[in-house]
């Protein structure tokens, strides 16, 4: 088995620990400079996940597999590539995907928001990249939801991914935003990202060769895993 040396990311265009806008990071990150740890053989060899099965419908989080029931809301289908700083597709990246309802309700005990709960959708699903480092998946539109950052806070319409790489200490979290929101403005978490470049990076585009008649809407969202173009992700503490 050949090992690759782990390479820290270049974090220029990535939002800071803390964003004196965005509350909470101020009460949760941290003060000081951190300390690298250097990875040890088991974290940077495993687990993999080039062979990864995925349960049929995984990719679907429209309908729950039990009941095959469908849930409420707008359909859309969300395209994109997994590509490397070169523009190579990474094929079988694992991305877990999660989100709110149409309503602008998690189905999570600590969501108290007072929004109808969505008996068929679960806001949780994943996919994995084929060869050509695509990914397609099925879900609800996402409806905007108040938070208490400060006075009348909004979170415009998101979707959260997680990628694995080769092991769990490649794990990168991003979200995906969609074009002409009103609220992204005003949003300070995706204000956090320094860049205008890099904010534009997480909002998704309208795909009407993706869209299907009389069904789902299409977006599509590349994300770059490093280089000038790289997806902002959220920093991961060490």
């Amino acid at each position: 088995m050949q090992i690759r040396e782990y390479k820290p990311r270049d974090w220029k265009s990535h939002p800071p620990y803390v964003f004196k806008a965005y509350g909470s990071s101020v009460k949760r990150g941290p003060l000081k400079k951190l300390v690298p740890i250097k990875q040890t053989l088991s974290e940077i060899t495993g687990p993999l996940f080039s062979d990864i099965k995925l349960e049929p419908g995984e990719n679907d989080l429209t309908r729950t597999a039990d009941t095959n029931k469908k849930a409420l809301g707008e359909r859309i289908v969300v395209v994109g590539r997994v590509l490397d700083e070169n523009e190579r597709p990474v094929p079988n990246t694992l991305i877990e995907i999660w989100q709110a309802n149409a309503a602008g309700r998690y189905h999570h005990p600590v969501d108290q928001h007072n929004a109808p709960l969505d008996p068929n959708f679960t806001g949780a699903g994943r996919c994995v990249t084929n060869e050509k480092g695509e990914y397609r998946y099925l879900t609800i539109k996402p409806g905007a939801y108040p938070w208490l950052n400060h006075l009348n806070a909004w979170r415009p319409a998101h979707i959260h991914l997680s990628l694995f790489g080769p092991s769990f200490v490649t794990r990168l979290v991003t979200q995906m935003f969609f074009p002409n929101d009103p609220l992204i403005p005003l949003d300070p978490i995706l204000n956090s990202v320094p860049s205008k470049s890099g904010r534009d990076r997480l909002i998704s585009s309208y795909a009407h060769d993706v869209t299907e008649p009389e069904f789902a809407l299409g977006y599509r969202f590349d994300i770059v895993l490093r280089g000038r173009r790289a997806t902002p992700f959220e920093k991961k503490k060490r």
